[in-house]
């Protein structure tokens, strides 16, 4: 007989619209479709959750079990997986499942998504292609994976590009692409490797571009060290609300890395390394979008400027009139002169 678990999943994959998936128990289980969660009539048997989780964390290379609660990884069709045990959820396990969009590829399939049009994609295609450096800020479930996909699909094929994540989300095609994963204690047959080691090691392996799938410890600390020593055009996701949080998010990730630096130097450091920040957010009715293309526009004293090049509101994103003090590297790789003028 079948596990009641994989054949649940293999249902709702044909069903369009659906980004998550959620087993709270055998019996309470839900989706989100198109931003809404919604419950669905159905149930697994217990006992198939059990054995769904053992054969995910083999096909991971990963332990689960009372030394290993907890497990992040990936299923075969690429969505990713977080299960804690049933010692630390109701019932459980507690399975969560982020899935991706397939039939989303390139900003060319959608030119509308995250409420974007034709003039926002020049100007993000000229970011990209000026290999200015990029953060993609964002709460939980607002996309942040989703679109660094978009943007580096958008890199020159030539160029070799090196990602880092703690679990594989990361989805796209180029050709010159080494893919690193971290590994935990929970790793199976191998030493254990943090996000920094491969964030160190990365910087012996000639990228041109490095990409870090989300900022979450110590390794902002060699990220910056990576943008403010030559590696333009990186990028990488940060958890946060809006773009000044995601500075003093920075600011205390590095903090905690251990070094003794004064507060200004660090700020130094994050202001002249991130060029953008690109703040994803819903709206009331669950759409994803842009709500702020922000540009670190310096230091004035011991303060990290912002200045917004394009803000949400009248349900579309807005240019706000200001010029990027970039303007000049946009304009050597062919973003018109008069991109700005009359925005």
């Amino acid at each position: 007989m079948a596990n009641t678990v994989w054949a649940l999943l293999d249902e709702i994959a044909k069903k369009q619209g659906i980004t998550e998936v959620i087993l709270n128990r055998f019996d309470n289980i839900f989706v989100e479709h198109q931003g809404e969660l919604v419950k669905l009539n159905a149930k697994v048997l217990p006992e198939d959750m059990d054995s769904f989780v053992q054969e995910v964390a083999k096909q991971n290379s990963k332990k689960f079990g009372p030394e290993h609660p907890i497990m992040d990884g990936n299923l075969p069709d690429g969505s990713r997986i977080n299960v804690i045990s049933r010692d630390y959820a109701n019932g459980g396990p507690a399975i969560t499942i982020r899935k991706y969009l397939k039939t989303l590829k390139t900003f060319n399939d959608n030119p509308t998504i995250f409420g974007l049009n034709p003039r926002w994609l020049d100007f993000l295609r000229a970011v990209i292609a000026g290999k200015l450096n990029i953060i993609v800020s964002g709460g939980t479930g607002v996309g942040k994976t989703t679109f660094l996909n978009l943007l580096l699909q958008e890199i020159n094929p030539l160029e070799r590009v090196i990602t880092i994540e703690d679990t594989r989300e990361l989805q796209f095609t180029l050709p010159n692409v080494v893919r690193l994963e971290a590994r935990t204690g929970s790793f199976t047959g191998g030493a254990a490797l943090a996000m920094r080691d491969l964030v160190k090691n990365t910087l012996r392996m000639r990228p041109d571009r490095i990409i870090i799938g989300e900022v979450r410890g110590a390794e902002v600390f060699d990220l910056l060290q990576a943008m403010n020593t030559g590696h333009d055009g990186s990028m990488a996701s940060v958890h946060s609300n809006n773009p000044g949080e995601c500075l003093n998010r920075l600011e205390n990730l590095y903090l905690l890395s251990g070094h003794d630096v004064p507060v200004k130097a660090i700020r130094q450091q994050i202001g002249s390394a991130i060029d953008f920040i690109i703040q994803l957010k819903r709206t009331r009715e669950g759409k994803r979008i842009v709500g702020q293309i922000t540009e670190v526009a310096g230091m004035e004293g011991e303060r990290i400027l912002l200045q917004d090049m394009g803000v949400y509101r009248e349900d579309r994103l807005q240019f706000t009139g200001m010029v990027p003090k970039n303007m000049q590297k946009l304009i050597d790789i062919g973003l018109p002169k008069d991109f700005f003028v009359g925005t």
